[in-house]
């Protein structure tokens, strides 16, 4: 066995620079019509509230349907292929929704936006570049580019709209997709390698087992009802706005205002989460503040009243946003994440295209109260259905590489040897990934136990 140093190599941090750079502009180019398309709305033939929410959402469709087929491709066409007719659709659906007179031509658009779903082929060529001890970081940084994009799409989106017409939000996502294409080909390094990883890729023999786990489809349910719940109320958000007085070429600064302090008030809530063990509980009230945020929405969504509950509803957003992932990967099996992930992630893109579809239709049923009346009793299922969560327990995941000269019996030995080591609560041996998975408990992790067997197998392996 061999140990690697931690520290990032120079391809390592080509790769996780470009690929996160990437991942963020493409999310940018997705998220930045939300503020703005209801808005704008009345510029587009046969426009009505039911089309304009499939106009939101429908991408997610595409994305959830085709995501896994990329990632498959990707193995088989090599990554970098994969990635760039991925992006070469995003830039061809963002041109027919710039061009787009009618809400029928945009829904063509996003629809097109969304089957550019690399996003699979993208943590896979992630994984291919890095090596397994500095790739859980690798992996953190691409989700706190999403977090970044988002928060720039909500203050960008309304001032390009604004200035120079819906239209011009999708030539820019146009222009960042081909960027991307020279980000890809021109910073990220070759991929020395094109391996399934199964803390990154799905492993379709292990889905069954992952989908009939409560504890994990609870949290599939809790990413699918969040974004269901956040498109849903971008139909009628804007136009919340609109009545508080405030004219459309000022709601970037608005959203960016909320943004900066839901983030402030997100992050002591996310360390009391993680350092104090009540990811459950904390899960709990952040859905339960996302339910009051809507109440107060749809019934006192006046003057400064308003600002309060969108900043509640993002500080309790921005909360599961960080929480549930990081509840996942406590959770998954080890060696399961990947599959874990794959599912989970599925869920957010059909909760974007559910969320959608119903907003509209609430806003041309009933008015723009009963969307946010129609979601806030979607939370409160949500929340009756979490109340079976168990405790979240504190795990780390560790990827430990083995050497090729170790096979059959060898291995065997080594992952009773590894589940022998305190702390250690789950392992799992690959041998065609030549690595060990392991769940470890870390406040009661032998540490010195585990290094002396990666040295004495290591000894042993050479």
């Amino acid at each position: 066995m061999r140990k690697l140093s931690g520290l990032l190599l120079a391809s390592e941090r080509r790769a996780i620079t470009g690929l996160a750079g990437l991942y963020a502009t493409r999310m940018l180019g997705l998220f930045m019509v939300l503020p703005v398309l209801a808005l704008y709305a009345d510029e587009l033939v046969g426009a009505t509230p039911l089309l304009v929410g499939v106009a939101l959402g429908v991408y997610g469709l595409t994305q959830a349907v085709l995501q896994i087929p990329f990632g498959l491709l990707s193995d088989r066409l090599g990554r970098k292929p994969v990635i760039a007719a991925g992006l070469l659709l995003f830039v061809i659906g963002s041109v027919v929704a710039a061009n787009a007179d009618s809400i029928g031509g945009v829904i063509l658009g996003r629809c097109l936006q969304g089957s550019g779903a690399v996003a699979a082929a993208i943590m896979a060529l992630l994984a291919d570049q890095t090596r397994e001890q500095v790739r859980t970081a690798a992996m953190a940084t691409i989700g706190l580019s999403i977090g970044v994009a988002f928060a720039v799409a909500m203050v960008l989106g309304p001032w390009l709209a604004a200035t120079f017409g819906l239209s011009s939000v999708f030539w820019f996502t146009a222009m960042l997709a081909a960027l991307g294409l020279v980000v890809l080909w021109k910073l990220v390094p070759p991929a020395p390698r094109r391996l399934r990883h199964r803390d990154v890729g799905i492993d379709r023999r292990q889905l069954n087992a992952i989908l009939t786990r409560a504890d994990l489809w609870r949290l599939d349910l809790s990413i699918f009802a969040l974004h269901l719940v956040l498109m849903a109320i971008f139909v009628a958000v804007p136009f919340r706005l609109v009545e508080a007085g405030i004219e459309a070429e000022r709601h970037g600064l608005t959203y960016l205002g909320i943004m900066a302090l839901a983030f402030v008030g997100m992050v002591p809530l996310v360390v009391i989460a993680e350092k104090r063990q009540r990811m459950r509980g904390m899960s709990l009230t952040a859905i339960a503040a996302i339910g009051a945020s809507l109440v107060g929405l749809a019934v006192f969504g006046g003057g400064w009243a308003l600002f309060a509950w969108l900043l509640l509803f993002f500080v309790a957003f921005n909360l599961l946003e960080a929480m549930l992932p990081s509840m996942l990967s406590k959770l998954a099996p080890a060696g399961a994440k990947g599959t874990a992930m794959g599912v989970y992630s599925t869920s957010q893109f059909l909760g974007a295209f559910f969320g959608g579809v119903l907003g509209g239709f609430l806003a041309q049923q009933w008015g723009l109260a009963a969307v946010f009346a129609g979601s806030a009793t979607l939370v409160g299922i949500w929340w009756l259905l979490m109340l079976g969560m168990p405790t979240v327990p504190h795990l780390s995941s560790e990827v430990v590489a083995l050497d090729d000269d170790q096979h059959g019996d060898a291995l065997d030995t080594l992952m009773t040897s590894f589940a022998d080591v305190a702390g250690v609560e789950d392992v799992m041996v690959v041998p065609e990934e030549r690595v060990a998975y392991l769940k470890v408990d870390r406040q009661r992790l032998d540490e010195d136990a585990l290094a002396r067997l990666i040295r004495s197998s290591r000894n042993r392996g050479g």
